[in-house]
């Protein structure tokens, strides 16, 4: 039975991949390359979709799906870190405006399984993403808020008046304030829409930090990129906070997590792969 406890791979506020975690055969046996993932992720997300489609993406579903994403991670050599947890956890399912930096497309791939045990929540995307098979029938399914990028104003305005709504049904919301996926973090590029939604609707910010380049851009498509094996994935979740004035405060500190959180990772990542 498929109760949340055992659904949950992760029990304490931190996780690291066991140091003694193998690869799958397959994957070694394709000598290293990226079509053992990509394969197999795209199994997970077809999956997904024909449930979303079905109406059965439903919370059970959602995590375990992102399960399979977490374990095909490990299955190819990745290493994952994820710390923060309790501040997840102690929240109580209150709904909370999560403002994070933006990498790949792997996020959104795993973070049902580490955030949706603890949280309701949905995604604020670009209307685009909405055409490509299988995303439409999940974000659907997730009610995910839509935005078309050509008009700023307009889009504030949805972000507005959706996010309220999602977050008084007790939803948190995600937002990737950066205008596109990538891997250098500009300050610059990472506006305040999470700040203003969280300041009109009377909800906290949770900021994250996160590194997914794990799977790099790549050409001609960018979402089958390389799988960059000695990457590692971390999540690390901050503390709520409330959103005082005009939440310049605020965002100064969410952006100081994520350069700082970044600089970490990397150091941890220079000494997991200097153990190898």
């Amino acid at each position: 039975m498929n109760t949340e406890e055992n659904i949950n791979l992760f029990h304490g506020d931190t996780y690291d991949t066991p140091a003694d975690r193998k690869r799958a055969l397959a994957d070694r046996l394709l000598l290293g390359s990226r079509w053992y993932f990509y394969w197999h992720n795209f199994k997970i997300f077809a999956d997904s979709g024909k449930l979303g489609r079905a109406g059965k993406l439903d919370k059970t579903a959602q995590i375990l799906q992102s399960n399979r994403n977490i374990k095909l991670i490990e299955d190819c050599g990745g290493r994952i870190h994820i710390a923060g947890l309790d501040n997840l956890r102690n929240l109580n399912g209150r709904p909370v405006v999560l403002m994070s930096n933006h990498m790949s497309l792997l996020e959104t791939a795993v973070l049902h399984a580490i955030v949706r045990p603890h949280l309701d929540f949905t995604f604020v995307i670009k209307q685009e993403l909405m055409k490509i098979p299988y995303f439409r029938d999940i974000m659907t399914a997730l009610d995910a808020i839509c935005v078309g990028r050509d008009n700023p104003r307009e889009d504030l305005k949805i972000v507005m008046d959706e996010g309220k709504k999602r977050l008084e049904q007790g939803r948190s919301v995600i937002i990737f304030p950066q205008s596109t996926r990538s891997v250098v973090f500009d300050p610059e590029k990472f506006n305040s829409i999470g700040i203003k939604l969280a300041r009109h609707a009377g909800a906290d910010i949770l900021p994250f930090a996160l590194k997914t380049d794990f799977t790099a851009n790549g050409w001609p498509v960018k979402d089958l990129g390389p799988v960059n094996r000695k990457k590692l994935v971390c999540f690390e979740f901050g503390k709520p906070m409330k959103v005082n004035g005009n939440g310049k405060e605020e965002l100064k500190f969410t952006i100081d997590f994520i350069q700082n959180k970044l600089a970490e990772f990397a150091e941890l990542e220079k000494r997991v792969n200097g153990a190898k």
